[in-house]
């Protein structure tokens, strides 16, 4: 049979309609690594007052901590005193907490030097306890000798929460004698709290 012009024209376009076999081209890929670091950091909030817990303290001044009454009116031996103080504060590594006296013990103010007069208190000692991530430490700052000292423990885990700090005087607490009367002055001592690495 024979074909004519219009079947042939025709069959050409059948053909053109047919779909045709596209080549995909290949997928392109790269990994784009995101990379950041988080520095080892430790930071700590104000102090402030656990609710009821002075004795023998009017309470907090910013970061001034400061006793009503030192001395018994009557013998002049330091009275009791302790507060329970707490710090918000996180450490995102396993550190140490340091506590600083810069007196060891309270001593006087003034600058002068404390001859010591014997039967009397020239400053008195005090104890500091820290509670923070699970461990718990004591440190004494004894009033024999005015220097800085120190006490360091190690927590093992990153911490966030409250550290806890309580300290306290004894009832006639003196580098003299106990309930040795005090002499006559103004009494203080700086105590500082480091979150560091170990």
């Amino acid at each position: 049979m024979r074909r004519g012009p219009a079947l042939a024209a025709l069959s050409g376009i059948a053909a053109l309609a047919m779909p045709a076999h596209a080549q995909l081209a290949p997928t392109a890929r790269k990994a784009l690594p995101v990379t950041a670091n988080a520095p080892q950091v430790c930071v700590m909030d104000r102090v402030r007052l656990d609710g009821g817990a002075l004795v023998n303290f009017i309470g907090l001044d910013g970061d001034t901590l400061q006793i009503e009454q030192l001395t018994d009116s009557a013998t002049l031996a330091a009275r009791p005193a302790s507060a329970d103080l707490s710090v918000a504060a996180v450490c995102n590594f396993p550190h140490r907490i340091r506590l600083e006296s810069q007196n060891n013990g309270l001593w006087p103010t003034d600058g002068r030097a404390t001859s010591a007069s014997r039967g009397f208190a020239t400053a008195l000692p005090y104890s500091a306890r820290i509670d923070w991530g699970g461990t718990g430490a004591s440190f004494v700052a004894d009033a024999k000798v005015r220097r800085l000292t120190e006490a360091r423990f190690s927590v093992d885990s990153p911490v966030a929460g409250d550290l806890r700090l309580r300290i306290a005087i004894e009832p006639g607490a003196s580098n003299g004698g106990v309930a040795a009367p005090v002499l006559a002055g103004v009494y203080g001592d700086t105590l500082r709290i480091f979150l560091e690495p170990r």
